[in-house]
């Protein structure tokens, strides 16, 4: 519930072909008559079986879009775990995946099930093992639900103006159509959040029924409540009237992300500093809190506040600081900066007048600034777990 005391659809395939429950990519005909023939038994008639292995998948499901089971053929795969790696960034959280390789492994198969794998198979298939997991995963008994949640990103202003939305709005667009990966913005400033304006999309009353009452959260409200900006980036965001302030209970929050790390490979936040001190569990969750501010004094002050309210990293969390609109002219000399730091920023994103006017004109008048969406890569690379490259900005060219 909301407390006034104080203060969706999932992501549609690119193709309007309709999705069969389960689809197979495998290498011999062997194996293709067993897979044919389980996915017959179980009931399963739109099945598909494709010829092809983990890379074909990658490739024809990153366009299409994800079935709730997914089979793929490693065989000959020189490192497999790479390439499951790779595939559980890009497809619904949901799939179920199941392995078939060529190598009876033990230690590959710990890789692979640690890494959310419901089950491997080695060659030669038999049927009735492929049946058994098959029946199993389609009436929902995964057991590997929890770890194949999608990973939140939580996006902190430590001060009105820094830049926190049009960051985490441009984040958000980057990984899901740059990196193709299935990604949802959820604006927490319900009344004046303009995430939904920068992604020229419409609030809605969903964010607040879903906070109020987060007992009816589930597959059919999200369908109905998240706006799809497109087949692959979704919005929940509000427009309250301004006669009451809201403040969020926290647990309906932490009940809602819940359900949507479920569905999404990347959940972002939008947190306005305001309503962060009234929900400090989510600074806590597992992902990583990007803390953005811009160069000015009063801003860099907060920051060290700030970090000192959130802590130090853990293993499952990631604190970053993310200096916004350097060289605008507020920002304090870099050596000015970081003796009020005390140590320097993780990404420094350079001050744009198209970025200004993006809050203006939308995501698409900040992606005609190049540095910044150099930058927006650099973060994305480091929240994605990749090696970042070596930025060419304004910090870097001060402090070398």
């Amino acid at each position: 519930m909301i407390d006034t005391r104080v203060a969706p659809a999932p992501a549609a395939p690119v193709s309007s072909r309709p999705l069969p429950q389960a689809v197979a990519f495998v290498l011999d005909q062997d194996s293709e008559g067993v897979v044919r023939s389980s996915l017959v038994d179980l009931g399963m008639i739109d099945g598909e079986v494709v010829q092809g292995n983990i890379d074909t998948a990658i490739e024809k499901l990153a366009e299409r879009g994800w079935p709730r089971l997914l089979l793929v053929d490693v065989s000959g795969v020189d490192d497999p775990l790479m390439r499951i790696n790779r595939l559980a960034e890009m497809c619904d959280p949901r799939t179920e995946v199941i392995v078939i390789g060529e190598k009876n492994d033990v230690v590959l198969y710990r890789e692979l099930k640690a890494a959310g794998v419901a089950e491997y198979f080695f060659k030669p298939l038999t049927g009735t093992p492929l049946s058994r997991v098959l029946a199993g995963l389609s009436a929902g008994g995964s057991a590997t639900a929890a770890t194949r949640s999608g990973k939140l990103v939580t996006v902190l202003g430590v001060r009105g103006g820094v830049g926190a939305t049009t960051l985490a709005a441009n984040a958000a667009w980057h990984l899901a159509e740059t990196r193709e990966r299935r990604v949802l913005l959820l604006d927490l400033d319900l009344q004046a959040g303009d995430a939904a304006l920068q992604l020229d999309a419409q609030p809605s009353h969903a964010m607040r029924e879903a906070l109020d009452h987060p007992d009816r959260i589930d597959d059919l409200f999200l369908e109905r409540g998240i706006a799809n900006v497109t087949p692959r980036l979704g919005l929940l965001a509000a427009l309250e009237p301004l006669a009451e302030r809201l403040i969020p209970d926290e647990e309906a929050v932490l009940q809602l992300i819940g359900k949507l790390l479920s569905r999404y490979r990347y959940v972002f936040v939008d947190l306005p500093d305001e309503v962060a001190l009234f929900l400090p569990k989510i600074l806590h969750l597992p992902g990583a809190v990007l803390l953005v501010s811009s160069g000015s004094l009063s801003s860099a002050r907060d920051v060290v506040r700030w970090r000192e309210t959130i802590g130090t990293n853990t293993a499952d969390r990631a604190l970053l600081h993310v200096v916004n609109k350097t060289g605008s002219y507020e920002s304090l000399p870099a050596p000015e900066l970081l003796r009020v730091l005390g140590q320097p920023p993780d990404v420094a994103i350079p001050f744009g007048r198209e970025v200004a006017a993006s809050a203006k004109l939308g995501i698409k008048a900040a992606q005609k600034c190049a540095p910044f969406q150099r930058s927006i890569a650099d973060l994305s690379r480091r929240l994605m777990g990749s090696r970042s490259e070596p930025a060419l900005h304004w910090w870097n060219r001060v402090f070398g």
